[in-house]
């Protein structure tokens, strides 16, 4: 079993971390952020390396790396480090749960992180650096961008083309055959239905404050 080093010690690090171990692809050996986000020298009974040392204690001949960073600065934060990860010469591995229904017609990069109950239908395509969150499904033919990001539950129909440094939210539907722009924010529960522009930021509906209590209401009428 090839082992490997999480960057992050965030939330999503912590879920790549159970993962990884859970699948038993790559065995974990230690954590690594850079220096001034340090705020723990152990975590999972692992040490976390200052990322500026990394290679003195784990060489890129010898271990892989898996970027566990979210999508602050429209997915940009983790695009660079793994970009630094890259320039320092790691492999950059990818977590494919084995409860997702893959198939041989799927392509995916690398430093790619899919969460079980993801449905990916066949000749779907992951770029670099993308993140999938349970329960998403991505549709026939569709293309994902690099540095993407895909919240829980959303849709992504058949032939769409989504753009690099992309946020699809939680529950968001994009129909069939669209091109959405590359950096754009799809917020949780909007339902897209026409071609997106580069950069913009596409906000689901609000749910109306009703003015009365839910005491109220009387939900057999």
């Amino acid at each position: 079993m090839k082992k490997m080093v999480i960057f992050g010690t965030s939330n999503l690090a912590h879920l790549a971390y159970i993962h990884f171990t859970s699948e038993e692809q790559y065995e974990t050996v230690a954590f690594t952020v850079n220096k001034e986000y340090m705020d723990t020298e152990r975590l999972f009974d692992l040490d976390v390396v200052p990322f500026e040392e990394i290679e003195q204690s784990y060489p890129p001949d010898e271990y892989g790396m898996f970027v566990a960073v979210g999508y602050k600065k429209a997915n940009k934060a983790r695009a660079q480090i793994y970009n630094e990860c890259k320039a320092k010469g790691y492999e950059l591995v990818s977590c494919l749960s084995s409860k997702t229904n893959q198939t041989q017609y799927i392509k995916t990069g690398d430093n790619c992180f899919i969460m079980p109950h993801v449905i990916l239908q066949p000749y779907a395509e992951l770029g670099n650096n993308v993140v999938i969150w349970g329960g998403s499904c991505i549709g026939y033919q569709t293309r994902i961008g690099d540095h993407s990001y895909v919240a829980p539950a959303a849709v992504i129909a058949g032939n769409v083309e989504v753009g690099d440094y992309c946020f699809v939210g939680a529950n968001a539907t994009i129909r069939d055959g669209l091109k959405i722009a590359p950096e754009c924010v799809i917020g949780a529960g909007a339902v897209i239905l026409r071609n997106t522009e580069q950069g913009r930021v596409y906000r689901g509906q609000s749910a109306e404050l009703l003015p009365y209590m839910s005491s109220e209401v009387n939900y057999f009428k």
